[in-house]
Formats: C-alpha cells, sequence, structure tokens
C-alpha cells in the first residue's frame, strides 16, 4: 500500500471491524479487531515510542526520507538517491552479456568464461556508479535499497570499495525488491516500489 494511503485504510479498518486493539512490536504494529480481524503492518523504519502508535506509524511512513537505490541485473544497472519520492540523483547503463548455451564440451566451457567475464564487467560498471552517486551521500542515507537481481546485487556490493553500503544496518532488512531489467524510467518510478507498506490480512480481515 502506498504511504499516503495508510491512514484512510487505518480508518477504514477500524470502520469495519470495530476498534482494533493495538500491539507494538519491534518491527510491527498489530490490529486485532473485535470481530477478529487482524491486520499487521511492518515496520520498515524501526520501532515506534508507543505513546500514539497509529499517528506514529502514519508519520514515519510518509516523512521524506533520503534512500540510497541500487538495482542490478547482468545486463543492466541503476544506481539513485531519493528523497521522498523524488530522484534527486542517478545513473544507468546497460551491458552486453551473452545469454546461454546449448553447447556441450569446450565450447560450452569457453562460452560460460566470456559470458562470466561479461557480467563482470557489467558489475564492475555498476559497482563505479554506485561508488559515484551513493558514497557521496552515504553519511547522510536514512537506508540502502536494492532491486533486481539478488546475486547481481551482492556481486556489485561485495566490490571492496562500497564496505558502506553493504552495512547490514543500512539495508535494514529490506529485501531485494523485483523489478524489471533498470533503466531511466524503473528508476524513476522505483520510489513506489520500497515505500511500499507491507500489510498481511487474516482471512476476517
Amino acid at each position: 500500500m502506498g504511504p499516503h494511503r495508510l491512514a484512510g485504510w487505518l480508518d477504514g479498518f477500524a470502520e469495519r471491524h470495530g476498534r482494533p486493539r493495538i500491539e507494538v512490536g519491534t518491527d510491527a504494529v498489530v490490529l486485532a479487531a473485535p470481530d477478529g480481524a487482524t491486520a499487521r503492518i511492518g515496520l520498515a523504519w524501526g520501532p515506534l515510542a508507543g505513546a500514539d502508535p497509529i499517528a506514529e506509524l502514519v508519520e514515519a511512513v510518509t516523512r521524506p526520507r533520503l534512500v540510497g537505490a541500487l538495482i542490478v541485473r547482468r545486463k543492466a544497472h541503476a544506481v539513485g538517491v531519493f528523497d521522498g519520492d523524488a530522484l534527486v540523483a542517478g545513473r544507468h547503463g546497460s551491458h552486453y552479456v551473452q545469454g546461454r548455451t546449448k553447447a556441450g564440451g569446450w565450447s560450452q566451457q569457453r562460452y560460460a568464461r566470456r559470458r562470466a567475464n561479461q557480467a563482470g564487467r557489467s558489475f564492475d560498471a555498476a559497482a563505479d556508479d554506485a561508488a559515484a552517486v551513493l558514497l557521496p551521500e552515504v553519511d547522510r542515507l536514512e537506508a540502502l535499497v536494492t532491486g533486481g537481481d539478488r546475486a547481481a546485487v551482492a556481486a556489485v556490493l561485495s566490490h571492496p570499495g562500497l564496505a558502506r553500503l553493504a552495512d547490514p544496518a543500512l539495508r535494514r532488512g529490506f529485501g531485494t525488491f523485483a523489478v524489471p531489467d533498470p533503466n531511466a524510467r524503473v528508476l524513476a518510478g522505483f520510489a513506489e516500489v520500497f515505500r511500499q507498506v507491507p500489510i498481511e490480512l487474516n482471512e476476517l480481515a
């Protein structure tokens, strides 16, 4: 769910199911309604103080945050810095990497080596752009979110110069989001993906 829809959705949940009991955990807020409906809302940005959990939850998900983005697949990458929904800095690139072959024997081995070398150059280019775009802002970033292929992202973040970006604390528990091959359009729309509020409902909700 988009962050700016959350407040209205919470009001609607209470109207449909009755005023819920609110349980605040370290990684989620759980709403338990009188009719048995429950909703578990993930806390990507850390625990709430708990004094007014609903107001704090809405503020946490709607507040503009400076976030780094790294989207990588074998044949393309995109790197950006977002301030809220707005992309304020970014780079992207595409690369030639051969597809898989059905050939066998030595031909297959040579082909596999060539393909691995091409992928390595692709990941090197992604790491260079990550260093140029993200490292100057790393002390200000509240998170690094990633998309594309998990193994490709890991390969890029394994570059020695990107150790600060690979810090698990900066990842904040975000997984690698499934997105198409990265380009300017995919990068510009990535905030709509990573700012989604995760909500799990039971069968009564």
